[in-house]
């Protein structure tokens, strides 16, 4: 969104219009998709910026894929980076950075589709058993609350 703002200094001001490049396509109304037209036609500089974030955006939404697709989407994503790396623009080139630093944790993500929710579930149970046991000093207490609340 910087970038689309350096190049296109009058949306600063518009946040919807801003709005319309920050949502993929498929998820705007037609009145929406027909600003977001007339927005790239006013502004062609725009045109390949956007297409590079749809087809970014593509790509880190792909889940439960085989192994033999994750393949054939290393491939992409290789390319996409690499793209992003001879880019003329100072955000494309760190933002190649970060993908080819996390490019084996965006393949495992198209593979499996674990998170630490519920890791963070419990820190958030002891954090509020914490918040309620302020100024308590007996940890065996608070540790007979934690396994108590989650079990």
């Amino acid at each position: 969104m910087n970038l689309a703002r350096q190049i296109v200094p009058e949306l600063k001001n518009h946040r919807g219009l801003l709005g319309l490049l920050r949502r993929h396509p498929s998820r705007l109304e037609e009145r929406q998709q027909g600003r977001l037209r007339k927005l790239l036609a006013d502004y062609p500089a725009l045109q390949p910026l956007h297409e590079k974030m749809i087809e970014l955006w593509d790509l880190l939404r792909l889940k439960h894929q085989t192994a033999r697709a994750c393949r054939h989407h290393i491939g992409r994503l290789l390319r996409l980076i690499e793209d992003l790396r001879q880019s003329i623009f100072e955000p494309f080139v760190r933002l190649a950075k970060t993908f080819h630093h996390w490019r084996e944790a965006l393949v495992t993500m198209w593979r499996f589709t674990r998170n630490n929710g519920i890791t963070e579930g419990f820190h958030r149970k002891m954090k509020l058993i914490q918040r309620r046991a302020y100024g308590f000093k007996n940890f065996p207490n608070y540790r007979l609350r934690v396994i108590a609340q989650c079990g």
